[in-house]
């Protein structure tokens, strides 16, 4: 049998029926069908005033759309973030009725013309991803009379170390390499765009606290070396996010304290070229990832050569994060839990497996947990980020399942 990931705090220690902002899981399930996401508020309001309390005064905190860009999610998030940062054209005009454009940043290879118009028009930050992008957008800007608020997205020459994705210390389509911005800076600056700075992102999900520490300090290194090296002080520095959350059997989470007091530490001593700067963290899974439960009824349970299957109404069209199929080399289980049972004796060898004509979909792989039957609630975490907009929801034609944010008045 093979371990599953940890239950994120505000669910682990439950007993009986899974609670989630006030109601159990068979209540959502009755209100709302099967499959269901509900997000908890209540864990997202906790997660901004952690990062608040730990954070330097005057950070800004910005909320990555692309985690979860569920409408009524977004909208009640967006009155405690400083920011939000989106990835494609949609997603900003999505969140425009939430935040002024000029709260809003814009990164993303590929950008189209359209895009590029309709974010300088409405007074969004681009984040440059070449300079063959900021040209077109100077161009863009001279065109419609607007000039356009860019800043150089930085291709830095550091990664972050333990990452889940690493964005940095390689050849990338995302951003402009470090030694090329001094010149694209001073070329944006010389064309009569409004600078906005750089956008420095080293990597994702990471949970090596020490890691963070030396990849914030190593970014504010670099964007006072690439400051001093263009003439010009960056008057906003992204330094990115990164911040990862506990998914896996064995994963711990990240120490946001001591992240904070070493960020500190490292603001107090910076270059002076970067005296005037705003800094801002994005974030967006360690904001809304555990705030997420995906609850999804069995419909058969079933022996195949001496295993037992639970067969649920879901699957990896709504969560191919879970499934193992979204960026993880080697197969692991997500935290699981029937929802009924909290806290009982688990001594059910399983596997959960979707509804899906695929061997690919498979929510739990030989997992112990306590006895389920048909019209049983199994309840998968972690699934307030990179949930059902990051799967294929229209394979094979199941219809979608339902969205709820709970406890956001």
């Amino acid at each position: 049998m093979k371990p599953i990931g940890p239950i994120p705090p505000a669910f682990a220690g439950q007993h009986g029926a899974l609670a989630i902002a006030g109601r159990t899981a068979d209540e959502w399930v009755a209100a709302h069908g099967s499959p269901v996401f509900v997000y908890d508020f209540g864990v997202v309001r906790a997660q901004v005033e952690r990062f608040r309390a730990a954070m330097p005064a005057g950070v800004r905190l910005h909320y990555a759309v692309k985690a979860n860009p569920y409408a009524p999610l977004v909208r009640a998030t967006a009155p405690l973030v400083d920011g939000l940062d989106v990835a494609s054209a949609g997603e900003m005009a999505a969140v425009l009725d939430s935040k002024p454009g000029s709260a809003i940043s814009f990164a993303g290879p590929g950008k189209r013309d359209d895009e590029l118009e309709a974010a300088i028009c409405a007074g969004v930050t681009l984040n440059v991803e070449s300079e063959g992008e900021a040209r077109r957008a100077i161009a863009i800007g001279e065109r419609a009379g607007v000039a356009p608020r860019l800043a150089v997205r930085v291709n830095p020459d550091l990664e972050l170390r333990g990452s889940g994705m690493k964005m940095g210390g390689r050849a990338s389509p995302f951003g402009v390499d470090a030694e090329r911005v001094p010149a694209l800076v001073r070329a944006i600056i010389a064309s009569g765009a409004e600078w906005r700075g750089f956008h420095i992102f080293a990597g994702s999900q990471a949970l090596d606290t020490d890691a963070l520490i030396e990849t914030q300090a190593a970014t504010v290194a670099l964007a006072a070396r690439l400051a001093v090296e263009s003439g010009h002080a960056p008057p906003m520095i992204n330094l990115g996010g990164g911040f990862g959350i506990p998914h896996f059997a064995g994963d711990r989470a990240v120490e946001v304290a001591r992240i904070g007091a070493a960020l500190t530490r490292t603001l107090a001593t910076r270059d002076a070229m970067l005296a005037d700067a705003t800094f801002a963290i994005e974030l967006g899974r360690w904001l809304v990832g555990e705030a997420g439960v995906y609850l999804t009824r069995v419909v058969d349970r079933k022996e195949s050569r001496g295993e037992t299957f639970l067969v649920v109404d879901g699957g990896l069209h709504h969560q191919l994060a879970a499934s193992g199929n979204f960026g993880t080399v080697v197969r692991r289980n997500y935290p699981v839990a029937i929802a009924g049972r909290m806290g009982e004796a688990a001594d059910d060898a399983v596997s959960v497996v979707g509804c899906l004509c695929t061997p690919l979909d498979r929510l739990a792989d030989r997992v112990v947990l306590p006895r389920a039957d048909v019209g049983d609630v199994v309840a998968i975490f972690i699934a307030g980020a990179y949930g059902l907009t990051a799967s294929p929801s229209a394979f094979l034609g199941h219809p979608m399942p339902a969205q709820v944010l709970a406890g956001a008045s």
